[in-house]
């Protein structure tokens, strides 16, 4: 045991490197890291009063007399920020001195994580990711005055760490309901992620490209209110998106099937059903692991999720439009003013149900209320030439 003693003394007093400790007595760098590093978890500082006999390391305990570590737990705790493998090792080898060494604890994590479900090789952060998606299938509703049958698209939202999910019913998949379900998801959820992860839905995706996608002027503009990035899953690779996948799977299974032999006679009373379920969905037990969706969503990602801004989104277009001569520019066949200097050139526009704004070079130039009167003009008398407001 003398040579624990001068591995310490080395340390602490000459300051030696521990391929030089090693080297000095003789013995293998790990022994002298192992020595090391035991006396640094025990919390004991050099010099130490203890005696040879207690410095000696304990004898060597049987795999299988060794505690297993609680593998569901060691998962969970993987998804929470800064939290690492090499620091769950840590607090478990505080609580059990004599378990198991760092690279068995992650080689056994891995081959326990590997068999718990395929999509869980993926590593999801609190709060990180939100992946969003519609289901294949539909569900019809019908008209009671006509009869006629129109089939409503499902709208589907899974957080990655907690697989949380959101679910419901729209007309279509058009812009207006696409931005419109993340708006309730989001008050659904009381918070945003900090990266959606659409696939690459028109509505969200102007041009699919494998790692630079453009983004949907609109969507981009609910992503700035909301403070969030959005990421699109690259195009034939399901691997990027599979929570959503299984998300979806999941919703066809435990809400619409349940559903198959209903009739729904409006939206909102699909909705309704659709909510029921999705609760009970929520807090269905887990098979492989711990509690339920809705007790890790409480847990992991609800305190990581950012806050919601003070108002809701408001739901707007954007289109390019290119100045005329008389400094106007054309929308929905009303011409709105915008400064004479920027005559011939090309605009973005922003449309909402009340406003107009244009922009120039990302810079707002204009604003005015929207009409509705088609052929007539809205004009601001700041963005006349000096000559023409003379004569005006």
């Amino acid at each position: 045991m003398r040579k624990i003693r001068e591995v310490l003394r080395l340390k602490f007093d000459a300051g030696l490197s521990v391929r030089k400790i090693a080297t000095s007595l003789r013995i293998s760098s790990g022994s002298a890291g192992n020595y090391l590093h035991r006396f640094n978890a025990c919390g004991l500082t050099w010099p130490t009063q203890l005696s040879d006999a207690e410095l000696e390391p304990a004898p060597t305990v049987p795999s299988d007399q060794r505690p297993m570590p609680d593998w569901a737990h060691v998962h969970a705790e993987l998804r929470r920020p800064g939290v690492t493998l090499a620091l769950l090792w840590q607090e478990y080898r505080l609580t059990h001195p004599q378990g198991f060494q760092y690279s068995w604890f992650c080689e056994h994590y891995r081959l326990w994580a590997a068999k718990v479900d395929v999509v869980m090789r993926q590593e999801h952060r609190a709060g990180e990711k939100l992946f969003v998606d519609y289901a294949g299938q539909t569900v019809p509703v019908i008209d009671r005055r006509t009869g006629e049958i129109r089939q409503t698209q499902i709208f589907v939202a899974v957080l990655g760490a907690s697989s949380y999910t959101f679910a419901e019913a729209t007309w279509s998949q058009k812009l207006p309901d696409w931005l419109g379900s993340h708006v309730r998801c989001f008050a659904f959820l009381g918070g945003t992620s900090q990266i959606l992860v659409p696939d690459n839905l028109r509505s969200g995706v102007t041009k699919a490209h494998r790692y630079e996608p453009d983004i949907n002027p609109s969507y981009r503009d609910l992503a700035e209110h909301y403070g969030v990035a959005v990421l699109p899953a690259r195009s034939r690779k399901p691997k990027d998106k599979a929570k959503v996948e299984v998300g979806v799977q999941v919703v066809e299974r435990w809400i619409l099937a349940v559903l198959r032999n209903r009739q729904f006679f409006s939206l909102g009373e699909l909705n309704t059903a659709i909510a029921l379920l999705l609760d009970r969905l929520n807090q269905k037990p887990f098979k492989k692991l711990p509690g339920s969706r809705r007790s890790a969503f409480e847990t992991i990602d609800q305190p990581a999720l950012q806050p919601l801004p003070e108002h809701p989104y408001v739901y707007a277009e954007w289109k390019k439009v290119r100045v005329h001569i008389d400094y106007h520019v054309e929308v929905d066949g009303h011409y709105y003013s915008v400064p004479y200097q920027l005559v011939k050139h090309q605009l973005e526009v922003r449309l909402t149900a009340k406003t107009v704004e244009c922009f120039h070079a990302n810079q707002r130039v204009a604003s005015h209320l929207r009409s509705p009167h088609k052929g007539r003009h809205t004009t601001q008398t700041e963005h006349m030439p000096k000559s023409h407001r003379e004569h005006a």
